[in-house]
């Protein structure tokens, strides 16, 4: 993605490196459910490395990813977030959810679909863990358009955390939008609580994940 971002549009760098590790590593992606066409956010459970390129080959959207701030400071690797403009998250730093929102009115001006992995980090059981407020607090602060998107079981397909790799397709579903009501406080969690539901209903019809 790096040798070739300077050279072809918005999105196409993100996009062309995520189908060559598709490609590559052989992994076909069978969609459930109906992209909304006004998406601003996506909301995404996280097991594998494989989920930012699942999505980012799945939706011709121009995502901008909320990562943690530590991954901007890897070598090499900060040049993928730094590149493209993605939103670094200092986590459980109040003052940093001021620079947060501030960052993704900027991309959000600019065309882009704010995509966040809610969790803060992969979890490889299927059990999601709870959802971190930042999320909320930026989609209720512009009321914007959610979509959550559920992946199913691609830490069985690969996990760098276990060396193990399994070719074959996976299952990506998105589930209804809805604009993000800040006078309901608890639709993250019953988000939560949903995305889970559709994720273990879709498990149940793969006996090769159990």
């Amino acid at each position: 993605m790096i040798t070739i971002f300077p050279f072809v549009p918005k999105p196409y760098a993100q996009k062309i490196s995520a189908w060559f590790i598709r490609l590559l590593i052989f992994t076909p992606i069978k969609v459930h459910g109906t992209p909304d066409p006004d998406v601003q956010m996506y909301l995404i459970n996280h097991q594998s490395e494989l989920d930012i390129g699942i999505m980012e080959t799945i939706t011709p959207k121009n995502l901008a990813w909320v990562a943690k701030k530590e991954l901007f400071k890897v070598p090499f690797f900060s040049l993928v977030l730094r590149l493209p403009k993605d939103i670094a998250l200092e986590r459980e730093s109040k003052t940093a959810l001021v620079k947060l929102i501030k960052d993704c009115k900027d991309r959000l001006d600019h065309g882009r679909v704010i995509t966040i992995f809610p969790e803060g980090t992969r979890t490889e059981t299927g059990k999601m863990k709870p959802f971190k407020p930042g999320a909320k607090m930026v989609a209720d602060k512009f009321a914007l358009k959610v979509q959550p998107v559920v992946f199913i079981a691609t830490a069985w397909h690969f996990s760098n955390k276990r060396k193990d790799f399994h070719p074959g397709t996976i299952h990506a579903i998105y589930l209804d939008s809805f604009i993000a009501d800040k006078s309901d406080p608890d639709w993250l969690k019953n988000l939560q609580i949903k995305m889970q539901k559709a994720y273990d209903d879709e498990l149940a019809n793969h006996p090769r994940y159990r």
